[in-house]
């Protein structure tokens, strides 16, 4: 009778001379591996505020300060009623309650709800604020007695005509025309011969003005006038306008050239002097 005998593989081991001298199982070991995080340092986490942040900050938490008021001191305590009467009945210099209408304006007011309460025309609530910003800066760039002139009621027609111009040339003008007691009309002739002078860089005679002075800029404007009317066959008005530029012209430079055109006119020798 047969009789089998089935003996159990004892486990294999591992050995090898890289390896320390122990037993080694052929179980693999975990594909992956929980390993415990590392701790993360929180002084690595914080940075430091710059100093741009701290300003803003202060910024941020400092106490709301209103800008100041453009009124008169005496205005601003004014209720709207006030305010309102003070418009009505034109108390005190133009340019001192002109800012009443801007202040009424941001509390909700409208210039044609202005102009049923006041009796002041919309387009004249323009004028009066417009004009009264020119003469503030009138105060910052020219003297006191430049500044007073404007103090009367046929101001700001003027000084509104001006606007157009930068402070100093504002400055150059308002002393121009006190000199020549110039009107809106010239007024507003005067603003545009100086804002478009640059313009006109290249033209006959252009040169010999000096775009610095308000006199030379207007005289240069006349002057083209008069040869816009020369190449219309209007020798009268070609006439005109250069002696109305030989008159405002400052420079010896510009006269020179307007009193040529003058004496050439018809081979006839105008009867001007410079002055």
């Amino acid at each position: 009778m047969l009789s089998l005998t089935i003996n159990t593989p004892n486990p294999l081991f591992l050995s090898t001379p890289f390896l320390p001298n122990h037993h080694h199982h052929l179980h693999p070991p975990p594909l992956n591996p929980h390993k415990p995080p590392k701790p993360l340092s929180v002084s690595a986490l914080i940075i430091p505020p710059s100093s741009s942040t701290s300003q803003t900050q202060q910024k941020v938490y400092q106490p709301y300060r209103p800008p100041p008021s453009p009124l008169p001191s005496k205005y601003r305590n004014l209720d709207t009623n006030a305010r309102l009467e003070i418009l009505s009945n034109r108390l005190g210099l133009w340019f001192e309650y002109a800012p009443l209408i801007t202040a009424l304006i941001q509390e909700g007011f409208i210039s044609t709800t202005i102009e049923e309460i006041t009796g002041i025309p919309s387009l004249e609530q323009n004028c009066l604020v417009v004009a009264a910003q020119v003469r503030d800066s009138l105060v910052e760039f020219t003297d006191e007695e430049t500044v007073s002139y404007f103090d009367g009621q046929g101001a700001p027609d003027i000084l509104y005509e001006i606007r157009i111009l930068n402070n100093t040339q504002r400055a150059l003008a308002a002393r121009f025309i006190i000199k020549h007691g110039f009107e809106r009309k010239k007024a507003e002739e005067l603003a545009r011969s100086m804002k478009d002078f640059p313009r006109r860089y290249g033209e006959r005679g252009w040169e010999r003005f000096d775009g610095n002075l308000p006199g030379d800029c207007l005289a240069f404007m006349y002057f083209r006038q008069g040869h816009e009317h020369k190449t219309a066959s209007s020798p009268e008005l070609s006439m005109g306008a250069w002696e109305r530029a030989l008159e405002m012209a400052e420079t010896e430079k510009a006269k020179k050239i307007i009193l040529e055109d003058l004496e050439g006119k018809d081979g006839r020798e105008a009867k001007v002097v410079l002055v």
